[in-house]
């Protein structure tokens, strides 16, 4: 959920028209198979090619998925698929369709980070297909007032262009709080609601009222009353806006109020905000879609660019987390049969140590050409070996040497961590859907995922008892923290930064300014003895107002 208030009317994406309006059906003659499978062949490099566009004029997690949906616009495997069945004799835009539903069903079997990649798969599938019937490409239509954008799901070409003047609200039968859906919402300020039953029967038109803070969308509801909504909402925010930080609670206490980051654009529109610095730096848009690595140099240059941004500020630089649904061409990625559970992360540093080495090389350079020094984590670190073996290579340049704690093990071995790093950073993301064994992108299991869930708290708040005892610094730089009410519960747990999209910093601060630090270990208190989600934010809501 995207914390707002919004009441229009509801408008629906475009479709394409029936395969079977579009593809009669029929054999191809031989002589007309290889120029078939040219058409195709150009129309999914147009399609790509415009998700690349889009991808370099974006900014943060926008910028990541649009170049991420691009590579796989281009992966072989899917379009070997297709072109094998032109060269069969089947016109392009069954072959296709045909091809897609293969690796969709092979992507739903697989689950996890795969599964996530359904609705990517699918609108390339449009879009391709658009462009071999000379059709527009499909999508959201441009409304002619705001109004509440409702589908099943949205992929992220879809999302990462809507303007938010227009589209002041999202709601989707599908998704999980840390959906691409939901964390582009958030950075495009536009309050949204993901995994809503009974949404596909609303007809295009009618008016509903979405709250983002309670997670509801009311249909047809009281004009006057959902005026009196949405008024209160934006008063609420109006008086949020004046917070122009350092992060405290109402007492006085401290709490570092960063923000997530994935390129020098973003960390320049995040200079803007009262953000302090920057607690996560995704390094993964300079490696992605490229077919080799990124020289030294280059990626000097873009990390400087950060650094620049945040001159004499924290920055928390992430190295590389690709693999799974972010695949490297350069890095010989072995075939796994559950990914989400495989070689990503710092686990590619295993099979490919110079990866690591060169990156890290590369930050040393930005460091030395910007005068700022950053600290450095490494992903999916789930021993207490693997954070050792990272922190030397760190310390060999002169680098803050930290972790992400996203797997179980890492939160529960925290102590034993802190003996080799400086600072540990939490990404409840990944954390929740590897403690809840449930994949963050299903609608069925969305309320297992929620970052209130009382299990991921409870190992949150092992991990913060954790860097208090060895005196060093825990952050959370998952999703969240960008929610105001659940930072303050996070502050309670002992957490002394919280790393948010840029667009969620001054809530979030403001929020915890109004609180003293004894009402968040109240309410921190409360959360951890509650036994489901519902049920931890209710205990929050009631004493955090």
């Amino acid at each position: 959920m995207v914390p707002g208030v919004r009441f229009a009317p509801v408008i629906r994406p475009g479709r394409l028209p029936a395969i079977d309006d579009l593809d009669p059906g029929g054999q191809l003659p031989d002589g007309e198979r290889d120029a078939e499978a040219a058409r195709f062949t150009t129309a999914a490099a147009a399609v790509a090619d415009r998700l690349r566009e889009r991808a370099a004029a974006a900014t943060g997690s926008a910028s990541e998925v649009l170049a991420a949906t691009a590579t796989l616009a281009q992966d072989r495997a899917w379009l070997g698929a297709a072109e094998k069945r032109i060269k069969e004799g089947m016109p392009a835009v069954r072959a296709t369709a045909e091809a897609v539903t293969q690796f969709v069903e092979l992507f739903t079997q697989l689950g996890g980070l795969m599964a996530e990649r359904v609705t990517d798969l699918r609108d390339i599938r449009d879009r391709v297909i658009a462009e071999l019937s000379g059709l527009p490409e499909p999508g959201v239509p441009a409304p002619a007032q705001p109004s509440i954008l409702c589908a099943e799901d949205l992929a992220p070409a879809d999302t990462a262009g809507l303007d938010p003047t227009l589209v002041v609200g999202l709601a989707t039968t599908l998704g999980g709080p840390t959906s691409h859906t939901a964390i582009i919402a958030r950075q495009l300020g536009i309050p949204c609601v993901v995994a809503v039953s009974g949404l596909d029967d609303v007809a295009p038109g009618t008016p509903v009222l979405i709250d983002g803070i309670r997670g509801t969308v009311t249909l047809s509801p009281d004009p006057a009353e959902a005026a009196a909504a949405v008024e209160a909402a934006d008063a609420a925010t109006a008086a949020m806006a004046g917070w122009s930080g350092p992060g405290a609670t109402a007492d006085g206490h401290p709490i570092a109020i960063l923000a997530n980051v994935q390129d020098g654009s973003a960390a320049r529109a995040a200079r803007e905000t009262p953000a302090e610095g920057i607690g996560l730096f995704r390094t993964e848009l300079c490696f992605l879609n490229r077919d080799t690595e990124p020289t030294v140099d280059e990626q000097a240059a873009i990390y400087g660019e950060v650094l620049d941004a945040f001159a004499g500020c924290k920055v928390v630089i992430r190295t590389l987390d690709a693999g799974s649904d972010k695949p490297l061409k350069f890095v010989g990625h072995p075939d796994e049969a559950n990914p989400a559970l495989g070689v990503r992360g710092i686990r590619i540093a295993a099979l490919n140590p110079e990866v690591l080495e060169r990156q890290l090389d590369g930050i040393a350079a930005a460091a030395a050409n910007s005068g700022n020094s950053p600290w450095v984590m490494a992903p999916m670190i789930a021993t207490p070996d693997e954070a050792k073996h990272f922190a030397e290579r760190a310390r060999e340049r002169n680098l803050v040497p930290g972790v992400m704690i996203e797997v179980p093990a890492a939160a529960l071995l925290a102590d034993r961590i802190l003996e080799h790093v400086e600072f540990l950073s939490i990404g409840t993301n990944d954390l929740a859907q590897y403690t809840m064994a449930a994949d963050r992108m299903s609608a069925e299991l969305a309320t297992l995922t929620d970052p209130w869930q009382p299990g991921v708290i409870a190992l949150v708040a092992h991990t913060a008892k954790a860097g208090a005892a060895a005196g060093k610094p825990v952050g959370v730089c998952g999703e969240a923290a960008a929610d105001p009410l659940l930072a303050c519960v996070l502050t309670g747990l002992g957490v002394t930064s919280l790393s948010a999209a840029a667009a969620a910093v001054t809530g979030v601060g403001a929020k915890l300014a109004t609180v003293t630090l004894q009402q968040c270990r109240d309410a921190a208190a409360a959360v951890l003895g509650t036994a489901s989600a519902a049920e931890a934010r209710a205990v929050a809501l009631e004493v955090l107002g």
